[in-house]
C-alpha cells in the first residue's frame, strides 16, 4: 500500500519517477519496485521521498505494513486515504494506557455523540490505527465533508455507505461529489 500512495502523490504533484529519483538519490529500477508494492522503502529512503513530495512522511508510515485486498481495491481505498493531511485536534485531556489487544492504535478518542451507541457509547474511548484501508463492516473514522465522524463502513459493487448504529443517525451515501477520507480504523478492545 505505501508504494501505491507514494505512486498517488508523485503523480498528483505532477513529478516523473525520473524527477524523483534525482531529487531522492534513489535509483528509478528501486522507486518502480517500490512503486509496484515489490518492496518497501527503508525509513531513510521514506524521509527522502517525503521530502521530495513536500508531503508529511508520518502519515505514509502509517500505510507501512499495509496491504490492499480485492475488495478493498474495489471501491478506490488509495483515492480515500489522505497522504498530505494531518488530524488537528482541539483539546488534549491527558495520557491512557493502550490496551495490549490494539498495539498499532495511534491515538485514543472519547466518543462525543450517541449515534454508535450500541458498539461505542458515549463517553467512552475509541482507539484508531491511522490510514489504515477499511473492510466491509469494519469501524472507522471519517472525514466526510469536512466533519469528523465515526460509522460502520460498508462497500458493494465499488459504493461506500456509512452507517451509525443509532437508527436516529442517517445512512450516508458517499457518491462522487462527497469530500470522503478514511482517517483510520476504529479498533475493539476487549
Amino acid at each position: 500500500m505505501i508504494g501505491d500512495m507514494i505512486a498517488k502523490a508523485r503523480k498528483e504533484k505532477g513529478m516523473t519517477k525520473t524527477e524523483l529519483s534525482r531529487l531522492t538519490d534513489i535509483n528509478i529500477g528501486h522507486l518502480t519496485h517500490i512503486e509496484k508494492g515489490e518492496r518497501n522503502p527503508s525509513h531513510k529512503a521514506l524521509k527522502k521521498i517525503c521530502k521530495a513530495l513536500n508531503i508529511p512522511y508520518q502519515q505514509l508510515m502509517y500505510t507501512y505494513d499495509k496491504t490492499i485486498n480485492e475488495e478493498q481495491a474495489s471501491y478506490g481505498v488509495i483515492e480515500h486515504i489522505s497522504y498530505n493531511k494531518i488530524i488537528a485536534v482541539d483539546n488534549i485531556t491527558g495520557f491512557i494506557d493502550c490496551p495490549s489487544n490494539v498495539p498499532s492504535s495511534a491515538i485514543a478518542l472519547k466518543v462525543k455523540d450517541n449515534s454508535m451507541e450500541k458498539t461505542f457509547p458515549k463517553g467512552s474511548y475509541v482507539y484508531v490505527e491511522f490510514n489504515s484501508p477499511l473492510d466491509n463492516k469494519d469501524f472507522g473514522l471519517f472525514n466526510y465533508n469536512n466533519k469528523i465522524i465515526m460509522r460502520k463502513f460498508y462497500t458493494k459493487n465499488g459504493k461506500i455507505t456509512l452507517k451509525a448504529e443509532n437508527k436516529d443517525f442517517e445512512d450516508i451515501k458517499v457518491d462522487d461529489t462527497s469530500i470522503f477520507y478514511i482517517i483510520g480504523k476504529i479498533l475493539k478492545s476487549d
